[in-house]
């Protein structure tokens, strides 16, 4: 696993704007994917969303969905640093679900595999359009180069699932592509569910091609909805 600098990603940083999560990147104030996605979220999802939180209580809700985004938040901070070698998670000395969460995607989905890293955590961004962080940014996986997200789940998901995730990922592809003139066609999803059970989905191809025009519809539908 080597580190290869390859392109110089630009710094950001990070603010809400009109409640929505924005960088300000070469002087661009741009909203990020994750912003886009939420704020175009297709109705059928945004009542299955009330569905779900009607049946589980609004303030279950609101704990499970905290105890997910804590529990994303330290997952990716470790990946982060045993990726950028500042971590060797053998010596944290006790097992947090989140030190065995992350131990299954490095086991499972880092060793061996990842051979040449561009970037972690890097500002991404297409000029006019939007910006986001990717986890991982590899030169080499398994031969080829690829955008990696990391997630966490409360169960095992089906790829039928992961049309947000697919999207997200295709527009960090698209950005990198669009910038550094590149030419990735894999994007990767590691992922662990809260009782350690690994899986790993792939997007490439002509199916990644459709999910970064379905964001870019995406991306034209919130700049429609921000004009209204």
């Amino acid at each position: 696993m080597k580190w290869n600098k390859k392109y110089n990603y630009p710094s950001s940083t990070r603010a809400l704007f009109n409640g929505k999560r924005h960088y300000q990147v070469n002087n661009e104030r741009l909203p990020s994917v994750t912003s886009i996605l939420s704020a175009t979220m297709p109705l059928e999802k945004r009542e299955g969303l009330k569905r779900w939180e009607n049946k589980v209580g609004k303030k279950q809700a609101q704990i499970i969905k905290k105890e997910a985004g804590n529990r994303g938040t330290l997952l990716h901070e470790m990946l982060e640093k045993w990726i950028k070698g500042k971590l060797n998670l053998d010596l944290l000395g006790h097992n947090t679900r989140e030190k065995l969460m992350a131990d299954e995607i490095i086991e499972n989905g880092l060793k061996n595999k990842l051979n040449i890293i561009w970037g972690s955590e890097e500002t991404l961004y297409f000029p006019g359009k939007y910006a986001g962080a990717a986890d991982l940014i590899a030169g080499d996986y398994e031969g080829k180069s690829c955008i990696i997200d990391f997630k966490n789940s409360n169960k095992p998901r089906q790829d039928s699932w992961n049309d947000e995730f697919y999207m997200q990922l295709g527009a960090y592809i698209a950005a990198h592509n669009e910038v550094y003139n590149t030419s990735i066609d894999r994007g990767i999803i590691l992922l662990c569910t809260k009782d350690n059970f690994f899986q790993k989905f792939i997007i490439e191809g002509e199916r990644l091609k459709e999910y970064q025009n379905k964001f870019f519809e995406r991306v034209e539908q919130y700049y429609s909805q921000k004009k209204n």
